[in-house]
């Protein structure tokens, strides 16, 4: 695996879908490397720097840094090749004899001249529309969803410099190196499409793994002591909450809890001065927040951007809570699959399904089946593994690697 991020040098959701990646592999018996450049973390990170505690979940992680972490990921960004670890990676990856290289968020760690790097079966896994967008997220001058290029005026809105490789056919060569490329949604998929990527993908979703929900039971402590409707995520523009906070006012009836942090906070903070039912619990560790999904009423996911999937349905999912979600991106894709929460197109049709999430007791716990029986059908580890091991299988018998399609088989017959 080489990477960008990886927890705990990460942000989003991307390095978190590579560690499940790796460790579900291991579980597999699988060995898994993962090659992270941390210098881009170090460089974007704010606060204290997070400490990498011993790994002991079978996955070996080398993480690359340098003393000039600016001057590296400035080198990497510009000129689209690893500079300060390009003799590290090409080390790590020509003499590692390893059968599969699946290359995940890269912008940072080698950009496209990486992808030549390596005689193995090789991936590349679409966790952000970097393919497509020199900013990465198809959020156009940092107000909205992308509906055509403007690359280099949407590059400068963002305080960026310009990426002349892109302009120079250097990505499409590259790109020729990798035999499979990996979507997280079928939205994805078509929006890479539409944007100009002309080569096949595959869909894979992003996956938990499979533990079972902790039932709501009368003996568990209530994390709020009204209804309440949950928000986890970052704090930016792009998610939406901008949209939602100012329902609150004109909807005594139940509580907004906010779960997450980022760099929009102070902003939505403002706006909810005044609304007293809404409320900033801040990041929470995972098993509060699973508390919190488990006793919402549902999920409100009011991102306005274009997400590649949506990590945070199928967290809400696992633990049979509904959602409630804009009518965007891969967001209907998701929820019509299994029918585990509401669609909205505006705050008008928002407060609608609130109201109807809230006041139907019987809809509500429909739903939330449905999700539950949803993430077990199609986003559980036990169903996503098996599909990410078909497009290494399809991807070996195309480059003639017999050896690999008999490991898969044989696993297979296990």
């Amino acid at each position: 695996m080489v990477t960008t991020f990886y927890p705990p040098f990460n942000f989003g959701g991307d390095g978190m879908g590579v560690m499940r990646l790796s460790q579900a592999l291991v579980r597999r018996g699988h060995h898994v490397t993962v090659v992270q450049d941390i210098d881009a973390h170090r460089l974007l990170h704010r606060g204290d720097p997070p400490v990498a505690g011993p790994v002991s979940d079978g996955v070996e992680v080398v993480r690359l840094s340098s003393r000039l972490a600016m001057m590296s990921v400035l080198l990497t960004q510009q000129i689209g090749r690893p500079v300060f670890h390009r003799r590290k990676l090409r080390s790590l990856l020509r003499a590692g004899n390893f059968d599969v290289i699946n290359f995940h968020n890269i912008s940072l760690a080698g950009g496209p001249g990486v992808l030549a790097e390596g005689q193995a079966v090789k991936l590349y896994m679409a966790h952000e529309h970097w393919l497509v967008c020199p900013s990465h997220v198809l959020w156009r001058h940092q107000r909205e969803a992308c509906p055509g290029r403007e690359c280099l005026r949407c590059v400068l809105s963002y305080r960026r410099p310009p990426q002349l490789w892109r302009y120079t056919g250097y990505l499409d060569r590259q790109l020729r190196h990798v035999d499979r490329f990996i979507a997280m949604s079928e939205f994805s998929r078509m929006k890479h499409l539409e944007f100009g990527f002309r080569r096949d993908m595959e869909v894979v979703n992003y996956f938990l793994p499979d533990e079972q929900p902790a039932a709501v039971s009368p003996g568990e402590k209530p994390v709020n002591g009204r209804p309440y409707f949950l928000y986890v995520g970052r704090l930016e523009r792009i998610k939406g909450l901008d949209d939602v906070i100012p329902i609150f006012g004109r909807y005594p009836d139940a509580d907004l809890l906010i779960a997450g942090d980022g760099e929009h906070a102070d902003r939505l903070k403002a706006l909810a001065r005044g609304i007293p039912n809404v409320r900033f619990l801040g990041r929470l560790a995972p098993e509060d927040l699973n508390r919190y999904y488990r006793q919402s009423v549902a999920l409100i996911v009011p991102t306005v951007g274009f997400e590649t999937f949506g990590i945070i349905l199928i967290e809400a999912f696992r633990q049979a809570a509904p959602v409630l979600a804009r009518r965007i991106g891969p967001f209907p894709e998701i929820v019509d699959r299994c029918g585990g929460g509401l669609l909205f197109g505006d705050s008008g049709e928002l407060m609608q399904a609130m109201t109807r999430m809230q006041r139907d007791r019987a809809l509500r716990d429909r739903l939330a089946r449905a999700a539950r029986r949803g993430f077990e059908e199609h986003w559980s580890e036990s169903a996503v593994i098996p599909r990410y091991l078909d497009v290494v299988r399809k991807a070996a018998e195309a480059k003639r690697r017999p050896d690999i399609v008999e490991i898969l088989n044989t696993e297979g017959r296990k």
